[in-house]
């Protein structure tokens, strides 16, 4: 039967897809999903799980807890938003672009390997109402308009050439929404070479940290940070024993590198010290004619050194805001207090 395209919701009814099958149809419960997504490695996986995840919000500790069933704290609003906006995105997208779309059946599975799994965000249909690619969709910030403007940025790349590996097609189209008002589309074309690099490694990923269960060593990236700050709850004055090695060559390894970031931050501000007096009261240098940096006055203002200064003004310009009581918090409440209080690493310099 020949599928419906371009219509709002509407599902297309041939899977189409080279080389994999229907795991799981859309209209399964949440439930479901979230058990079938444990089961694989998804297209949102493959950037944190290389580390391209945006170093602030996913990395590769985030996907080995969430196939393992926990917990993972996500930014709720942006999904939601998201997945709100992405009928609004496909359908600009074809409007542009001129071509016919359709929303997919469900979580596609590889049809040889059973741990490669894909939900697509849309199908691309030729005049014939057939599919022959994939459409990602995304949802980006006005600060990333010049990573969309010549092609479509690693992460995004990366996921979409997985639903290329799982699907079998030649191509794909990746659509972003930049700032709320501008479309950005690209095509991209399959790379041989780049999916069997991500077969490879996303494979070993999964039989080393899934299937054998073992976690991934620790990284660098601020959103693992983040995660392990909230990964336990936290047992007050609780006592948990490190080998006396370990904990001399991490605390030798920390003590060698802040020294060096110290030494660094003192080179940087040097260099930056010097572009400053070359400015001196102009607001731009140019180098040959072209723009080398600025040092315009639009930075943080200084609330405490305007009040000393200008202390009429400021009691014109001072108005009460609610705020909360966080000492009364603490002592009413203190699980509460603890629950939401963050923790911090601190390294005595005293040799242990």
């Amino acid at each position: 039967m020949t599928p419906m395209f371009n219509l709002p919701g509407c599902v297309v009814e041939l899977l189409d897809a080279p080389t994999a099958s229907l795991l799981l149809p859309s209209g399964a419960s949440r439930e479901e999903w979230e058990a079938v997504r444990r089961q694989g490695i998804g297209g949102s996986d493959v950037a944190a799980i290389l580390g391209l995840g945006g170093g602030k919000y996913t990395s590769p500790r985030h996907v080995f807890e969430a196939k393992h069933g926990r917990p993972v704290p996500v930014d709720s609003e942006a999904a939601e938003i998201g997945t709100e906006i992405e009928g609004f995105v496909a359908g600009l997208f074809s409007k542009r672009s001129g071509l016919a779309i359709a929303t997919p059946p469900g979580t596609l599975v590889h049809n040889e390997h059973d741990w490669m799994l894909a939900n697509v965000d849309r199908y691309v249909l030729d005049d014939a109402g057939q599919v022959v690619a994939p459409l990602e969709i995304k949802n980006r910030s006005e600060y990333q308009i010049d990573d969309w403007q010549e092609g479509v940025p690693d992460a995004a790349a990366l996921q979409t050439h997985w639903y290329l590996a799982v699907g079998g097609w030649s191509h794909a189209y990746v659509a972003a929404l930049v700032g709320g008002n501008k479309l950005r589309f690209h095509r991209l074309e399959r790379d041989e070479e780049m999916i069997g690099y991500l077969v490879d490694y996303c494979g070993k990923w999964y039989q080393r940290h899934v299937v054998e269960g073992f976690p991934p060593p620790a990284d660098g990236y601020e959103a693992t940070t983040n995660l392990l700050a909230k990964l336990w709850s936290v047992k007050p004055e609780d006592v948990a024993e490190v080998d006396l090695a370990k904990a001399k060559e991490l605390r030798a390894r920390r003590a060698d590198i802040k020294e060096r970031e110290k030494a660094v931050a003192d080179e940087l501000r040097t260099v930056e010290n010097e572009m400053r007096l070359l400015t001196g009261a102009a607001e731009i240098a140019k180098a040959n004619g072209k723009p080398a940096w600025t040092w315009k006055q639009n930075g943080n203002f200084a609330p405490a050194q305007f009040a000393k200064a200008e202390p009429e003004l400021a009691a014109k310009y001072t108005h009460m805001v609610p705020a909360l009581d966080v000492e009364r918090l603490k002592e009413e409440q203190p699980e509460k207090y603890a629950e939401y209080r963050a923790r911090r690493l601190v390294v005595p310099t005293k040799e242990i």
